[in-house]
């Protein structure tokens, strides 16, 4: 399929095949010295890795994996009662040095060559914004990527994944951190390791302090998400 979005192609042998209908994108950073390095390994069947698509940070878009074949990005994850995320879900990798190699803004370029890849995705697949995660999402205990300086909230102008709620509804619908967990899995986290699982939601909705650490703003943050989406506001 010829796709003006994508610059190149590099198949990977890393793939097979979907048992679910794609009805996410999840986001990751290689956290690699360089996009060929990533590309290398994404391509190695020893490694037995692969995404969709990579990203460099000058904005070259390659496709590794088709995507009606299910690529290995995911990992162990959960998301909103999916245990096979990958069956579900098209991967695209950032390549950044990530929080190992140097922690640093996503560059231009490279967020001007998602917005349109992930618009057509979403468009194709009628994926609803909420589906729109990172890899620390449905990874909570395992990972951190894209991290908190990745632009949700200039991705969510674009009406690509949910904004932050701005208009936090009064009153705390949350008697004690037991009923917090419940909420939390309830909007789709994998709540195994609770704190890690906390740390991931700040990460994604309150990025200005991760400490793992229920409070009052997230507390108000995943009240408005979940009301926001029985109001039918979430797609």
């Amino acid at each position: 399929m010829m796709d003006e979005l994508v610059h190149r192609e590099r198949p990977s042998p890393n793939f097979n095949e979907r048992t679910l209908p794609v009805s996410m994108v999840v986001i990751h950073y290689t956290e690699m010295e360089s996009a060929e390095a990533a590309l290398e390994r994404l391509c190695d069947p020893e490694a037995g890795v692969s995404a969709h698509y990579l990203i460099s940070e000058a904005g070259e878009v390659t496709r590794l994996v088709p995507e009606d074949k299910r690529a290995w990005h995911a990992g162990a994850s959960y998301w909103r009662g999916h245990k096979d995320v990958n069956s579900a879900s098209i991967g695209i990798e950032l390549d950044h040095p990530g929080h190992a190699l140097g922690y640093r803004d996503f560059s231009e370029a490279q967020f001007a060559a998602l917005v349109p890849l992930v618009a057509r995705i979403v468009k194709d697949h009628d994926i609803p914004r909420a589906n729109v995660v990172g890899h620390s999402d449905v990874a909570p205990a395992r990972k951190i990527d894209p991290g908190e300086l990745f632009p949700w909230d200039r991705l969510a102008e674009y009406g690509l994944c949910l904004p932050r709620p701005e208009k936090l509804e009064l009153g705390d619908p949350f008697d004690n951190d037991g009923a917090f967990y419940l909420a939390l899995e309830r909007f789709g986290y994998d709540v195994t390791d609770g704190r890690k699982a906390v740390e991931a939601f700040q990460r994604r909705w309150r990025p200005e302090r991760i400490d793992g650490e229920i409070d009052g703003q997230i507390r108000a943050i995943l009240f408005q998400l979940l009301l926001d989406r029985d109001r039918g506001h979430a797609r």
